[in-house]
């Protein structure tokens, strides 16, 4: 074997034995998590979060410190490009164009209304876009890959960590009552599948909603929170563009990405999926390893979080977040109730 190879095998080693103690106890929290989700009907991302919070010191010295920091920043970057194999354009197509448009325009809609209205709140955009993103596309998914595109400062890790908690309680208070509130509306099945895909921040409490009602309503529910899920990539270029052109960025240190390389990677898997080049076979395996790569690396952002700058964020901030949510809420309602 040449010197050269040789000494890149041995680097290579070293590093996977740094990372190691850090990505397994990241791992752990994560299985527990899933465990104490399966058991008391309580969302595994929520849990994976607060228990590392608990054990947040791993994060923060020994020789766990560059696992979690690995874990937190690269297996979430992967984690979300897998979560391209859920997106297929053609089933979306079924929907119909007027429903489409009403998913599309409830994102935008709501990023929009965010940006707006962050200000009477004290925030600024970064925090406005972040949050917006997070309640209009995919929850905690969307936070994280918004957040790398931002410019970062020294309040970056606080905001994320507060909005990955602010739409997954949000989330899951919507599973619960947002049911309800469809059998009070007397919604019909497709409605109702609307509007809690349209709405509900997170795959996995729209998932739980929607079956909740019924098969169909379910089905439905998990369409349109995958068109959501797609809009992921052209958001977050959009937003780039726009960062580049019109934000005031350091003027020292590295710039934010134009388009981070896990985007990419989704959209070429949700391209490939949308031609029927996946299996699904394949496609179910990659869809379980992103549901675990995204599980432990939340618990390892976890792990990085000091709870008391995360609470200093302050009242405002759960305001905005809250009225964000009942905005895009209220807005696929008053659609559906025109359309259909």
């Amino acid at each position: 074997m040449p010197s050269r190879t040789r000494q890149k095998v041995q680097t290579l080693r070293a590093s996977s034995k740094e990372l190691f103690p850090g990505v397994a106890v990241a791992l752990i929290v994560a299985v527990t998590a899933q465990f104490l989700a399966d058991h008391y009907a309580t969302p595994a991302m929520l849990l994976a979060l607060l228990l590392g919070i608990a054990v947040s010191f791993l994060g923060e010295e020994g020789k766990t410190v560059p696992g979690v920091a690995f874990s937190a920043r690269s297996l979430l970057r992967l984690g979300i490009a897998l979560l391209g194999v859920r997106v297929s354009m053609g089933l979306m197509m079924a929907l119909g164009w007027d429903l489409i448009a009403l998913v599309v325009g409830g994102v935008i809609a709501t990023i929009g209304f965010g940006l707006l209205v962050a200000r009477f709140f004290g925030h600024g955009w970064r925090f406005a876009l972040l949050t917006a993103g997070a309640v209009a596309i995919c929850g905690a998914s969307a936070a994280m890959a918004i957040s790398a595109i931002l410019p970062r400062d020294e309040r970056s890790e606080e905001r994320l960590i507060f909005t990955v908690m602010g739409v997954t309680v949000l989330s899951t208070i919507a599973m619960i009552a947002y049911p309800v509130l469809v059998n009070f509306l007397a919604l019909n099945p497709v409605q109702a599948g609307v509007f809690l895909g349209g709405t509900i921040h997170d795959v996995a409490q729209v998932v739980g909603a929607g079956f909740s009602i019924s098969e169909q309503t379910g089905d439905t529910a998990t369409l349109v929170k995958l068109m959501r899920v797609a809009m992921l990539a052209p958001i977050v270029l959009m937003a780039s563009l726009m960062i580049r052109s019109f934000a005031e960025l350091p003027k020292d240190g590295p710039r934010p990405p134009l388009l981070p390389g896990f985007v990419v990677a989704f959209l070429l898997l949700a391209g490939l999926n949308s031609f029927g080049l996946i299996p699904a076979i394949v496609s179910d395996f990659l869809s379980q390893w992103s549901r675990w790569l995204l599980l432990t690396a939340i618990a390892a952002v976890g792990m990085k979080t000091n709870l008391k700058q995360v609470l200093a964020v302050g009242g405002a901030a759960i305001a905005l977040i809250i009225l964000e949510t009942a905005f895009i809420a209220g807005l696929i309602l008053a659609g559906i109730t025109v359309l259909t």
